[in-house]
């Protein structure tokens, strides 16, 4: 791999080189801010209606239907059951697009085209150092993704709340869109996503296969967390004659045997934190793992120059 020239930066006084070289980067990528901000917005009225006026319109409909018994003729609102419903699914897939969006950021304009374009390069002759550069980067992506993903997990659990328990067709807690989104596991597969999309432009040094590369790698940090995530707690069981089943609400795991023997396990929806805190704890050691990678490819394509 060939080692990328990395000039010695100009000196600049201590005092103003940090927030200089941190203004920079949110100047650059100003397009990238504002259509965060909007997502952001638009995201957190969608959610707002949804644990409020869409979730009670709902819960009041589902309240007629379950009312009317045998009754040939019963009056209920379906538009606004089906109105939650819809809009629910759409604010869980904008919600769930994030870590996507944030690794192909990262691995197209980030770092990508800065490194195919040549702007990185001139980064390090005139202000800062490639490790500078990098850290810089990931510091300034990373506050502004934690800060965005924090708040939209958040309205997105407290729009499922508000249909749990009164709206009938309301997601299971366990449901994957409904849990890596309405918790801290979406910061940290954002988080994720930055790293792995910063890899991939250290890589590639090219906007669209590191783009392309990004995201790929995202998916599969994300699915294999899927895959992982039943079993990052202990479940509960139960067995005997017959066929036991797992309490109301619960999560099934695993289950079989015969009528001799059966066994179900679960997890009780008391397990909801303590999944949520162990998945976010293994999707956060990944962005370490990953931004550590970043900094020895990085060593490696500036050579001696990026240890200043």
């Amino acid at each position: 791999m060939t080692a990328l020239s990395a000039p010695a930066p100009a000196p600049a006084p201590a005092a103003t080189a940090r927030p200089h070289l941190t203004r920079w980067v949110l100047r650059l990528h100003r397009p990238a801010l504002y259509v965060w901000t909007a997502l952001v917005l638009l995201s957190t009225v969608l959610l707002l209606l949804l644990h409020g006026p869409f979730a009670d319109a709902a819960a009041e409909g589902w309240r007629r239907f379950d009312s009317c018994g045998f009754n040939t003729v019963c009056r209920y609102d379906q538009s606004a059951i089906l109105r939650y419903k819809d809009w629910y699914n759409y604010a869980t897939l904008a919600v769930a697009a994030v870590p996507f969006l944030t690794a192909a950021w990262a691995g197209g304009a980030l770092f990508g085209k800065e490194l195919e374009s040549g702007t990185a390069q001139l980064s390090w002759a005139q202000s800062s150092t490639p490790v500078r550069w990098l850290s810089v980067r990931l510091a300034t992506a990373a506050v502004l993704v934690t800060a965005g993903t924090g708040l939209l997990a958040w309205l997105h659990h407290l729009a499922w709340a508000a249909g749990r328990g009164r709206i009938d067709s309301a997601k299971d807690w366990y449901d994957m869109g409904t849990f890596l989104t309405g918790g801290p596991t979406l910061g940290a597969l954002s988080l994720a996503g930055l790293a792995a999309g910063a890899l991939a432009g250290l890589l590639w040094r090219r906007t669209l296969p590191a783009l392309a590369f990004g995201t790929l790698l995202t998916g599969v940090i994300g699915g294999t967390a899927q895959l992982l995530l039943p079993h990052l707690w202990p479940t509960l069981g139960r067995s005997g004659h017959g066929y036991p089943t797992s309490p109301a609400g619960s999560w099934t795991v695993s289950q079989g045997g015969n009528t001799a023997l059966y066994h179900v396990t679960y997890h009780p929806y008391s397990h909801y934190w303590p999944l949520q805190l162990t998945a976010t704890a293994l999707l956060l050691t990944v962005t370490a793992v990953l931004t550590l990678a970043c900094f020895v490819v990085l060593r490696r394509l500036t050579g001696r120059a990026a240890a200043r």
